[in-house]
Parts: C-alpha cells; sequence; structure tokens
C-alpha cells in the first residue's frame, strides 16, 4: 500500500483572524473541495461547505437545520484556499476562525455503481469522496461512493429537511448510528439497513436522514489510509496517565466521541495547540467558543495519541470511544533510500 507522504496535500487545518470584508485565504497546498469552519473566539454555527453542492451553501454540524445559502458565507474555492464573505460565521472583524480543509476529486461525476444514481467528487489517493443523492424512501437503496474501497467512516445529512445528521462507524456496525449534531450514545436504526457498506457502494434503508423520498441528501465518505488516517476506536481507563491509541502516525487533527454514553464530539489540532499536551478543542454539536484547558488533555505522539485526563468525555474507565484522525505526517515515509521515522512533538 502506498504511504502517503505529505498529508497536508490532502487535509490541512489553516487559522485565520476576521476582517469584516471579504478575505481570501490562501495558505492550503491545495484546492479544498470540503471547507468546516469554526469561529474560535465567540459563540458560532460550525459550517460546512463543499465543492459538491457549491459556494455559498452551508450546513450546520452543531444543529439539524437544512442546506442554507449565505450569500456572505464561503464565496469560493481557490487553488490554494478559500474566500470568505462577511457573514459572522465566517468573517467577523478580528475574531478568530479555524477551518479544516480536505481535498475530494474536484469537479463531481455521475456514479452509477448503486440502486441510486448519486454525484461524486472522490479523492482514492486519501480515502475521501462527497456524494450527493437523491432518496427514495424504499428499502434498501445503495449509493456509490467512488472510493474503490470500503469507507470506514460516512457522515450524512438530510440537505431538504431539519432532520438532523447519522454518522456511521465500522467500530459501532452496520445497524447503529450516532448523531453529529447531538450527544447521544449509538443507537439501532435501519439508517444503513444493517449493510457494511463495500468497496463500490454503501447501502441506506428506510431512514428519513439517510433516505427521505424526494429529498436530497450529502455523504462525507472516508476510507483508512496507511500514515495518513485512522478510524478506529478505544477503550478509556480513567486516569491521566490515559489510554495510549496507535494510529500509526503523528496526528494533527483528532475528533473522538464516547459511544456508550451521551456525551460531546470533541474536535482537537496540532495547529491550534502546537505543542503537548494538546488542551485547546472545540466541540463539533456545540456553537460553543474554544477551550482551553481542563478536560481535553492528549498528547500527540509519533504514532498516535495518548490520553492526560480522566474525562468521562475521553477516557472512562472501560468506556467505548471512536475517533477520526489524521496525520501531519506518517511514522514512516516512503524515499528511495527507506523509511524516514516520524519526529515526537
Amino acid at each position: 500500500m502506498a504511504i502517503i507522504n505529505k498529508p497536508s496535500e490532502h487535509f490541512e487545518t489553516s487559522l485565520y483572524t476576521g476582517t469584516g470584508s471579504s478575505l481570501s485565504i490562501s495558505s492550503l497546498d491545495f484546492s479544498p473541495d470540503l471547507v468546516w469552519i469554526k469561529g474560535r473566539s465567540g459563540a458560532t454555527e460550525h459550517v460546512l461547505t463543499d465543492s459538491v453542492r457549491g459556494v455559498t451553501k452551508e450546513l450546520n454540524s452543531n444543529d439539524n437545520s437544512s442546506e442554507e445559502t449565505v450569500a456572505q458565507g464561503l464565496t469560493a474555492f481557490g487553488s490554494d484556499g478559500f474566500t470568505v464573505g462577511t457573514d459572522g460565521s465566517y468573517n467577523t472583524s478580528s475574531a478568530t476562525y479555524a477551518s479544516w480543509n480536505f481535498k475530494a476529486g474536484g469537479t463531481a461525476s455521475s456514479n452509477t455503481d448503486g440502486s441510486i444514481t448519486s454525484s461524486v467528487s472522490a479523492n482514492t489517493t486519501s480515502g475521501f469522496s462527497i456524494v450527493s443523492y437523491t432518496g427514495t424512501g424504499t428499502d434498501p437503496e445503495t449509493i456509490g461512493h467512488g472510493l474503490g474501497v470500503a469507507p470506514k467512516m460516512i457522515i450524512v445529512k438530510d440537505r431538504s429537511t431539519s432532520g438532523g445528521w447519522r454518522v456511521y462507524n465500522e467500530n459501532i456496525g452496520n445497524d447503529k448510528v450516532l448523531a453529529l449534531d447531538g450527544t447521544i450514545a449509538s443507537t439501532t436504526s435501519d439508517a444503513w439497513n444493517s449493510t457494511t457498506p463495500t468497496s463500490s457502494v454503501f447501502t441506506v434503508g428506510n431512514d428519513t436522514i439517510t433516505n427521505g423520498n424526494g429529498t436530497t441528501h450529502i455523504a462525507y465518505c472516508f476510507a483508512e489510509k496507511q500514515g495518513y488516517s485512522k478510524f478506529g476506536s478505544y477503550t478509556g481507563n480513567g486516569s491521566t496517565d490515559g489510554t495510549f491509541v496507535y494510529t500509526g502516525f503523528k496526528p494533527i487533527y483528532l475528533l473522538a466521541k464516547r459511544t456508550d454514553s451521551a456525551d460531546e464530539w470533541i474536535i482537537q489540532d496540532g495547529v491550534r495547540a502546537p505543542f503537548n499536551e494538546v488542551d485547546v478543542r472545540l466541540f463539533a454539536n456545540s456553537d460553543g467558543a474554544e477551550q482551553t484547558n481542563g478536560y481535553g488533555d492528549v498528547d500527540f505522539l509519533a504514532n498516535g495519541f495518548k490520553w492526560r485526563t480522566d474525562s468521562a468525555t475521553l477516557n472512562a474507565s472501560g468506556g467505548s470511544y471512536i475517533y477520526m484522525s489524521f496525520a501531519s505526517e506518517p511514522f514512516t515515509t516512503s524515499t528511495t533510500n527507506g523509511s524516514i521515522p516520524a519526529t515526537a512533538r
């Protein structure tokens, strides 16, 4: 399996300060297809815009609202970044923001692998695709995802209604869901028709959020790539000398959620907090401002992460958790002269 030597060509965190007037962010190593923005210094919505739905089309991970057109939201995708207008969730003067940026496959193509024709922008190198489709309400239906390997995590939103979000993760099973906009524990659902995704399609049942009749849906699909991404699980130990989780790379981004009990989706990255312990966090299900210190402490290591908290949100004794993580650099890289190990923080 080929190793991605430069993860920042596929995923990158970018920080910026708002100006209150049109602002171009041009710090990325690629043209992004999904931009997820959150205000750090104040209470603002999480705003997600992707190239398949198009500029100014906003979804919020922290609530169940239908898709909204925000004329002064994200107004353009660029070759190395994006442009935001003057809406407060994107660009209030002197406010600070984080953006998490993903490269898919650019302009979407029609995909007929499933029983429902989908529109797909896929990056098979990094294992990320954006999938748009219209539900039928028929149980089951299949949707092509374009990755060529089975996704391990899928995040779906019904764009047409205020139905919320559904999250599939291999580690909780094909008969359960989590809600990105809420804190619920993993819950039995027909969202995936109790069917595991294949290398070409994922399956949806009669859940209206994943397959509402006549409603439009967007899916963000993630397959695991050695040295670049990991969509795993771990069991907490309830200690400030916490659980170590092996990823095979030095993390730059971590999204974690307890699955056996109701709790927050916590987002941490090594750009907002460039030194261990990483103690700067936002919550995907909350519009709250950035928090520092307290129960979110974690070390990002050369080959994984280690909790430095006994918080039940992240490391309860015997607690079950899932996570999504991306690399700043792989534990080893592919070179003509052999492998070069990642450096510790």
